[in-house]
């Protein structure tokens, strides 16, 4: 029984942080843009790609779900609960900080800067954390 409930709160924290982190990491983008909106509006393609990126993380964390999903969970609690810790947090930090670096691109940009080719330089290498935790999950299962 411990088994089981180690393992379906393991599956809840693998999404549910990495879905707490886009949907932060695009918030903070977002009212970035919406900021910026007031200054530059004709802009507003440039804010609304980088406030799409931090979106990512919550794919990362349901695509390891469904690997996850389906597994001997009787057996597994542990393995399952620290796999879902370890890819919720990842995904949440990168969110939460991809989110911040895109809302810094976004008022360069509002600023007149010619950036968005180094935001979204920037903002990939948060992402390539959660992609690590992504494969890792995959590599343990």
């Amino acid at each position: 029984m411990l088994n089981t409930i180690l393992a379906y709160l393991g599956l809840g924290l693998m999404f549910g942080l990495a879905a707490t982190g886009s949907a932060i990491g695009t918030t903070i983008a977002g009212n970035a843009a919406e900021g910026a909106l007031k200054k530059t509006p004709e802009k507003s393609s440039s804010y609304m790609i980088l406030s799409a990126i931090p979106a990512t993380q919550g794919l990362y964390g349901f695509l390891a779900l469904l690997l996850w999903t389906g597994r001997d969970i009787a057996s597994n609690g542990a393995l399952f609960f620290g796999v879902g810790l370890g890819v919720g947090l990842v995904c949440l930090i990168s969110g939460i900080r991809q989110g911040q670096v895109c809302a810094n691109g976004i008022v360069s940009i509002s600023q007149g800067h010619n950036v968005m080719s180094n935001t979204m330089i920037y903002a990939a290498l948060p992402e390539f954390y959660a992609i690590l935790a992504l494969l890792a999950s995959i590599l343990v299962n």
